[in-house]
């Protein structure tokens, strides 16, 4: 993809292309998938030190847990009610989960059953524990359902089984190429009319590789080009508020595998029967 970044030792690359060929070989090199795999190992041993809990999760900022679950639920609100109606038993399924900070906050409050993916065990077992009905969390109508300690780039969500596919602040450590199967391979998990929902950190142009975490913030337009290559649509977006001011900002959107009608009501920006401007 041509489009410029750079790392956090502040090292610029001419296009993402430049920077993959950096972290993994060239194309077809015998150690490129040595070294792909070695990227996935090292992004995962970053969380394995990082304690359960939300300011854990959070990378220190455990105070914006409010602002973003309040964020969150504004924007899964208008989808549930435009899209999936609640007239049925609704399921979800949180990607990169952590200790289920979404999941038990969020997605509970909304959704019959939740499954969780995460690959990293402590936080899957954090979250295990915190939404298990001894604590309390979790109701007979109500419930998270399945924990799968597997890596995103592996994993292959069950057919038809969910109305929301939730995406928070792990998929940029998915390289490229993983980021579309994944997404490619997740729409079957999909019922009729369901949705993926990515939230993620945003670059102002390009993107930034951190390369402790071994992470890609990517920017709006990164996104929209790997949407194309994934066949998603853009249902809506929006942007994050309330955080500091040092952070990435945020944004969210919810993708859907068919493209988005017209709202009903609304008119062209071309009127009927006149012709384009010649320019």
């Amino acid at each position: 993809m041509e489009m410029c970044g750079l790392d956090s030792d502040g090292k610029e690359f001419k296009s993402s292309d430049e920077m993959w060929r950096q972290e993994f070989g060239e194309q077809g090199d015998d150690d490129q998938h040595k070294n792909k795999n070695e990227w996935y190992r090292k992004g995962v041993g970053y969380w394995e030190g990082v304690e359960a809990s939300v300011d854990g999760v959070l990378g220190g900022y455990g105070h914006v847990n409010e602002p973003d679950i309040k964020a969150s639920e504004d924007f899964l609100k208008s989808i549930i009610s435009e899209r999936l109606g609640t007239n049925r038993k609704l399921a979800a399924l949180d990607c990169g989960s952590g200790i289920g900070r979404v999941t038990k906050n969020l997605l509970l409050r909304y959704f019959n059953e939740v499954d969780l993916e995460e690959p990293v065990s402590h936080f899957l077992e954090a979250a295990r524990e915190s939404l298990s009905p001894e604590n309390g969390t979790v109701s007979d109508d109500r419930k998270a359902v399945n924990f799968y300690c597997v890596p995103l780039q592996e994993f292959t969500p069950e057919a038809g089984r969910y109305d929301v596919i939730w995406v928070q602040w792990c998929i940029g450590q998915l390289a490229d190429d993983d980021f579309v199967s994944f997404f490619k391979r997740a729409k079957v998990g999909l019922k009729p009319n369901g949705v993926f929902v990515l939230k993620e950190n945003i670059a102002k142009s390009g993107f930034v590789l951190d390369k402790e975490d071994k992470s890609v913030t990517r920017s709006d337009l990164y996104f929209k080009e790997l949407f194309k290559r994934c066949g998603l649509h853009i249902y809506k977006s929006k942007d994050q508020k309330g955080f500091p001011a040092e952070l990435f900002p945020v944004k969210i959107y919810a993708l859907t595998t068919d493209m988005p009608k017209r709202v009903h009501g609304t008119r062209s920006k071309t009127r009927p029967n006149q012709p384009g401007l010649i320019k």
